[in-house]
């Protein structure tokens, strides 16, 4: 700008000045003017005072109208003849104290942590559920308990029973215990949250045996997987009935459903072992013979295998219900 004083004192005027520099007049008397502090706003005749914005937070703040909205405050104090402010004020008042929120008591939903499960052998962490069988009619159905070991994926126990009900629920638990050889403080038993899962029935039969009992997060399904997983492979099998006449009908199929699935399902997860020769600690001697397998086919044609020496697949040495993140699942080959 001093350029342009003493442009304008050669040329004659701040006119000529600025278009011989190329600066815009304003530009030039906005910044010759004295730098001045930036100007309060006046408050306006309308304002409350200070006194009168404290009297009307205290009055929303009072225990009468601690949970009630400013509209029904506002309402209520015209009704006794009062007027404060009106419910615009109330709201930038309660703004500018941080005071808008729900003013009304609210539902706190509970946290539920997110379970943790491991097990490095059998009978060590079940996970149980139950599905309904579908009957005669779409009214009717039967409900399949199901306890299963995620170790080994053995279903160690299961039930069909027109109704579900704790008292059953009660029964099949304490006959797996007793079939299973469970000791105190030896299990853990998952499940979602269920009415028989959750009932006090269940929950007192397990701080009888000294079982460890978990329950999944509200709407996780991912949180009991392995049950939901047998549950789809029971339903995908290609001979699982749209229906079932009667529920020994069901009872039968399940019989030979679980004896195939126990004793001749070669599980994905295990290895393709069968979930008996896992849970009866036979999985050691099965893949010595299919490494024995692999090795005369190895010797016979080693062409054939372009990485080297074929290794037989070995089920995981430890099985979790959610993981923690630093936790690397490994198979048992790699652990010695």
């Amino acid at each position: 700008m001093a350029a342009v004083c003493d442009a304008a004192g050669d040329l004659g005027g701040v006119q000529a000045a600025c278009e011989a520099l190329g600066v815009s007049r304003a530009t030039h008397y906005r910044r010759s003017r004295p730098k001045q502090g930036p100007r309060r706003r006046p408050s306006s005749p309308r304002a409350l005072s200070e006194a009168e914005r404290a009297g009307v937070l205290e009055t929303l703040n009072s225990e009468r109208f601690v949970d009630q909205a400013p509209a029904e405050v506002h309402a209520e104090l015209l009704d006794e003849g009062r007027y404060q402010c009106s419910v615009r004020t109330m709201y930038r008042i309660l703004r500018q104290s941080s005071g808008v929120r729900e003013r009304r008591d609210q539902l706190r939903h509970p946290h539920y942590p997110k379970p943790e499960l491991r097990a490095v052998g059998p009978n060590q962490v079940w996970s149980w559920d139950i599905t309904k069988l579908l009957g005669p009619n779409r009214r009717n159905y039967y409900n399949l308990y199901v306890i299963l070991d995620i170790y080994s994926r053995y279903v160690v126990g299961w039930l069909l029973a027109p109704r579900e009900t704790a008292t059953l629920a009660r029964r099949l638990i304490l006959e797996t215990c007793k079939k299973e050889g469970v000791e105190p403080g030896q299990l853990g038993l998952h499940a979602d949250r269920g009415s028989s899962m959750s009932s006090k029935t269940v929950a007192q039969l397990l701080a009888d045996l000294g079982i460890i009992k978990t329950h999944s997060r509200p709407h996780v399904s991912n949180d009991n997987p392995f049950s939901e997983s047998q549950f789809k492979t029971m339903k995908y099998r290609p001979d699982f009935p749209d229906c079932f006449g009667s529920i020994e009908d069901g009872r039968r199929f399940c019989i030979d459903y679980f004896d195939w699935y126990n004793n001749h399902h070669h599980h994905s997860g295990l290895g393709f072992l069968t979930p008996a020769q896992v849970h009866h600690g036979l999985a050691a001697s099965a893949l010595e013979r299919r490494q024995t397998v692999l090795e005369v086919a190895y010797g016979a044609h080693p062409e054939r295998f372009p990485h080297g020496a074929p290794k037989v697949l070995a089920p995981p040495a430890e099985v979790w219900i959610n993981p923690p993140q630093h936790v690397t699942l490994v198979p048992a080959e790699q652990l010695g």
